[in-house]
């Protein structure tokens, strides 16, 4: 694939910017705004727009038909949850380039998975991981590496060097966790991130915006959000999982009145949203709510001491 430096126009002082700001990624130059580039390139609005048409050109960014689509997906990659019978709901696995968002009550799983997959990730592909690295946007102090020594010791791993893969950031309020989104991209490649973790992911935008006058607002950041968490995923072929919180809908008098907040924002931009419920003692229930592909189902897993198994 060209390189930046091949890129006509682009001169090796610019190219040493882009690289600085983190654009060194051909993908992420190809999809960002004129503007943005003018500024951190130090050119002119015309001169960036020069660039990222470039970028675009030697990504070959057209249409493309459904053979190639298909020849395309085959560069996905799945990392297993632990249970097979949830990577079945999922058709196989946490799906790379792909936002997999859980959402369900307190003490319903949603962060024991966030831990299990962040060790699962680090085993090799045969194995059903990525041998590669963690990006853990903790946004409500819930990670724990405690749980990481207990589920990679579970698995025979070296538990010393399996936190040294999983790269922390606490977020302090929904512009915070946004920037860390926003600067990921400078060590994506760097550290061979493949698991991208948000959790949770409506946590600050919940508290940050209150009353109906600031939604608008709100959800236009949310959904700048998601967008760049599904870039860094489409640029580095990593998968995105993020939790997300629920409410009750007192206007339902039949069924489980529970629902995932976000709005239309979060649930159109997840690839895959799995609603997480309590089941008697350890097990849990995860009902495969919305997916492209794969039919709606549901999977019993159980949450053990060594993490997440078939009960």
């Amino acid at each position: 694939m060209t390189g930046l430096k091949d890129l006509p126009g682009v001169g090796p002082k610019t190219v040493e910017k882009l690289e600085d700001a983190g654009y060194a990624e051909m993908m992420s130059l190809a999809t960002a705004s004129s503007g943005i580039i003018a500024a951190v390139a130090d050119v002119g609005e015309g001169t960036a727009a020069k660039i990222i048409n470039a970028a675009r050109d030697a990504l070959d960014m057209g249409f493309e038909n459904g053979l190639k689509a298909l020849e395309r997906r085959k560069l996905v990659k799945k990392i297993t949850t632990g249970s097979k019978t949830l990577d079945n709901l999922l058709g196989g696995g946490l799906e790379t380039q792909a936002i997999t968002e859980c959402y369900g009550a307190f003490g319903s799983s949603k962060t024991q998975i966030a831990h299990q997959i962040a060790v699962n990730v680090q085993v090799p592909e045969k194995e059903g991981g990525l041998g590669g690295s963690v990006l853990f946007i903790d946004t409500e102090n819930t990670f724990r590496p405690e749980r990481i020594q207990q589920m990679s010791e579970a698995m025979g791993m070296d538990t010393k060097k399996v936190l040294e893969h999983i790269y922390i950031a606490r977020a302090y309020n929904s512009d915070h966790q946004m920037i860390l989104a926003e600067k990921a991209k400078d060590i994506m490649k760097e550290k061979n991130i493949k698991l991208v973790i948000v959790d949770s992911l409506m946590a600050h935008f919940r508290s940050d915006y209150v009353g109906r006058g600031t939604l608008s607002d709100r959800q236009q950041k949310l959904n700048r959000h998601m967008h760049e968490l599904q870039k860094l995923g489409d640029t580095y072929n990593a998968a995105i999982y993020v939790t997300n919180q629920v409410m009750s809908k007192p206007n339902v008098l039949f069924g489980d009145p529970t629902e995932a907040i976000g709005g239309h924002i979060v649930g159109h931009t997840s690839t895959f949203r799995i609603y997480l419920r309590k089941s008697r003692q350890n097990l849990r229930v995860a009902k495969l709510v919305d997916s492209p592909h794969l039919p709606e189902g549901e999977a019993i897993f159980c949450v053990t001491s060594e993490g997440i198994k078939d009960q």
